[in-house]
């Protein structure tokens, strides 16, 4: 199969800023790291070189600032993106879910269980949480709501099939 590698890295620079700040309260995200970031994000197969070129800094520049990232939780993992189409789950879909009280810590623990979840967002607004669901077909999502629905202290949902990708 041939895909994309990424970089995953903290969702929004407060999380990854208060976390930071437990181990070394000097640290900080500047210019050189975002674009070291964004060719991360294109290419996280580029190699030190490249990556040094494309930046004007020296290899031992780059080699550092990765590993400062990383042993600082900005970055947290590399991973393969696969086009769409590639992935034996064709069918995706948005689903938001309003949660009971304060209960959303339970409802996230039971949705990570449920293998029909690909990613799990908190979010503002009318809805607590954001799930990505994946399925073959549209009898598996039924399947796949029905038992989401029945998660106790979820109060609502509404749910999105995806239809097509325009960007990747």
């Amino acid at each position: 199969m041939t895909g994309h590698i990424g970089v995953l890295i903290f969702h929004g620079r407060s999380q990854a800023a208060h976390d930071i700040s437990k181990t070394d309260p000097e640290f900080t995200v500047d210019d050189t790291d975002r674009q070291l970031i964004g060719l991360l994000r294109s290419d996280a197969r580029a190699s030190v070189a490249s990556l040094a070129k494309t930046l004007g800094v020296a290899r031992g520049t780059v080699q550092n600032r990765m590993a400062r990232l990383a042993a600082n939780g900005t970055i947290v993992g590399y991973t393969v993106r696969l086009k769409p189409d590639v992935e034996e789950q064709r069918m995706r879909a948005f689903m938001t879910v309003a949660v009971e009280g304060n209960q959303v810590d339970a409802v996230i623990k039971a949705l990570r269980g449920e293998p029909a979840v690909a990613a799990l967002y908190s979010t503002n607004g009318r809805w607590d949480i954001v799930a990505e669901l994946r399925a073959d077909t549209l009898e598996g999502f039924d399947r796949v709501l029905a038992r989401i629905r029945l998660i106790e202290g979820i109060s609502q949902t509404e749910t999105s099939l995806l239809l097509s990708t325009f960007k990747f």
